[in-house]
């Protein structure tokens, strides 16, 4: 069952009330206030039966959703079919295609062993759980890779498990503190302490309970042979050059960490099968966002979308001479290339088909590729497309007056999403702090994810603004209403992912920033509408302080900023609880993969 947000407030007070050892009583009477919500009745049955051991609660069984509960849960991701036309592949294309697909399924198996140490069991306990219940659990299981719901702030949906996703997922040992990790590092010599907070390894506790570092070859060393394998396949199979340079040089980086020359290669990729895969996001690292998730995206590409969108980049350049920050931060020479990549997905595999399905994406996130080559930005344009039709216009039809509604674009949904991917390259990136040289990213370090998803929404309004106003891209009045009328309505799509995921927290900070400054104004009947005398500069000021935090690398003002704004506020508790009956987001159902490994048998 969906935890409404007037739901998910009640557990938040109650698992206060219980970390603090507030009354007990005052708290139920919150709860019993809100018995007209089905899952106040588990909440009370949970309340009066915990106990606390080590300051951890047991829930008691009927906290625990049904399996007409858990169909429920599972119903807020709507099963999209996603076929792609691969026809026009030429045979040896066609058969690297299937061996890509089957590489991909590797990345689910590494993946779940990266996200939680239970999982692999927990699936197999599931897989052979035949009753309703065993496979309604199952459902839900299969679309977060875990057995907690992402959308419920990592709540568990079942029993035996831990009551919240560990914070470090399984890069660290469950254990851990952020203390211990860091007094840890702060021993060791600095190459070892580098490798331990980069993206490529585990820590693990060794015989003595001491922490230890494993490389990401050796942790899963089974799979990412036979991940490295399946590559070189598709590579002898393939007649395109740049294709072959990619799959090679990705293979021996599986086998020995150095992502370096894979990555420089996949910058050059230019072939009718787009793959990009590997660890990169760190997304689930929700201790330091040091460790990065293997994902896998399957895709053809699309020539005609990817040929309109090759100016953008030409203008990059310019966009950054003219942020809103302090000039001496600006970047005065960015990365020579900054291609654009429009596809349709054929699978997507690992964190890239966790929950919430990406749209798009921009890597890779390795410093000295931005450096010298910039980043690439990836357009998954029939992701797109099912979400605009099967989420997007829906949710408008509810938080827009239906004046507004018209406005409401497609075209400006992509573009701007095309823009939020461009504006991860542009801005602060390595940056000196005292006289220090490092990186936004090590600076801001759990807090990273949220801010520069922020960064990138709002700068890409920028973006897009300025392409305007300097007549690189053709607009008027009406295409400036769609442009930002569009992003309005696309925040409540975001905000429903919930504020303990980095684009949900980051996008509850935009909303309720412009709402304070009057850019987004709340009308009578409940619903949103843009202050147009107001959108120019109220997305310039939040760009503004977003870029100078990362500019100076400042934990302490981002802390500060995600404290006042990355928060649900009423009103926005009660905009998404009327929006319940609206899926939150697709679950892809990949029949051209399906079918390509099926006749490939």
């Amino acid at each position: 069952m969906a935890t409404a947000p007037v739901e998910a407030i009640l557990f938040a007070t109650y698992h206060k009330a219980r970390s603090f050892r507030l009354n007990r009583c005052a708290i139920l009477s919150k709860v019993i206030a809100a018995m007209r919500f089905p899952l106040a009745l588990l909440v009370i049955v949970s309340f009066m039966s915990t106990e606390t051991a080590g300051g951890h609660a047991t829930s008691a069984p009927a906290a625990f959703p049904n399996a007409v509960q858990l169909d429920h849960m599972a119903a807020q991701f709507a099963p999209t079919p996603l076929p792609v036309d691969a026809s026009h592949l030429d045979p040896g294309d066609r058969q690297a295609l299937v061996k890509l697909i089957q590489a991909g399924h590797v990345i689910d198996h590494i993946f779940l062993q990266q996200l939680w140490s239970g999982n692999e069991d927990l699936q197999r306990r599931l897989r052979a759980d035949h009753s309703p219940l065993g496979r309604a659990r199952l459902r839900l299981f299969s679309i977060y890779k875990s057995p907690w719901s992402d959308l419920d702030a990592h709540r568990a949906f079942m029993p035996g498990v831990p009551e919240r996703k560990p914070l470090g997922a399984n890069f660290y040992p469950e254990d851990m503190s952020r203390a211990e990790f860091e007094r840890w590092v702060a021993d060791l010599p600095p190459g070892q302490a580098h490798l331990a907070k980069g993206f490529f390894s585990v820590i693990r506790r060794d015989a003595g309970r001491q922490l230890e570092i494993a490389p990401y070859h050796r942790a899963y060393e089974p799979d990412l042979q036979r991940a490295a394998g399946l590559l070189r396949d598709a590579a002898a199979l393939t007649g395109n050059a740049s294709l072959k340079r990619f799959l090679q040089t990705r293979a021996e980086a599986f086998l020995n960490d150095d992502y370096y020359q894979s990555d420089l290669a996949w910058m050059d990729l230019d072939s009718p099968i787009d793959i990009t895969i590997g660890p990169y996001e760190t997304y689930n690292d929700e201790l330091f966002g040091y460790k990065a998730s293997f994902e896998a995206y399957v895709c053809l590409k699309d020539d005609a979308e990817t040929a309109k969108l090759q100016g953008f980049s030409r203008h990059l350049q310019d966009v950054e001479n003219h942020l809103p920050i302090d000039p001496a931060f600006r970047n005065p020479r960015l990365g020579t290339t900054m291609p654009i990549r429009v596809v349709n997905e054929v699978l997507s595999a690992g964190d890239g088909n966790h929950g919430v399905q990406t749209a798009a994406f921009n890597l890779p996130n390795d410093e000295r590729v931005i450096q010298q080559k910039g980043s690439k930005k990836v357009m998954l344009k029939n992701v797109q497309h099912a979400k605009f039709d099967s989420i997007l216009l829906p949710v408008s039809r509810v938080v827009l007056p239906q004046s507004a509604q018209r406005d409401v674009s497609f075209d400006w949904f992509f573009t701007h999403i095309l823009a939020h991917e461009l504006s991860h390259g542009i801005g602060p990136h390595e940056i000196t702090v005292n006289g220090r040289k490092t990186s936004v990213r090590l600076e801001l370090k759990d807090l990273y994810s949220t801010i520069e998803e922020a960064k990138a929404d709002v700068t890409g309004l920028f973006m897009l603004q300025y392409f305007f106003d300097a007549g690189i891209l053709p607009g008027g009045e009406a295409d400036e209403r769609n442009l930002y009328t569009t992003f309005l309505a696309s925040s409540f799509r975001t905000l429903r992912f919930g504020i303990t995921e980095a684009h949900g927290r980051g996008m509850a900070l935009q909303f309720n920033y412009l709402l304070d400054h009057g850019t987004f104004v709340t009308r009578p009947d409940g619903t949103f509408e843009v202050n147009y005398s107001k959108v120019k500069q109220g997305v310039r000021d939040l760009a503004h302080d977003l870029l100078t935090i990362e500019a100076h690398g400042d934990y302490a003002a981002a802390k500060d900023m995600l404290d006042r704004f990355g928060v649900m506020r009423p009103v926005l508790s009660k905009s998404l609880d009327r929006l319940k009956g609206i899926p939150v987001d697709i679950q892809p159902v990949f029949t051209t993969a399906d079918e390509l490994t099926r006749t490939s048998k």
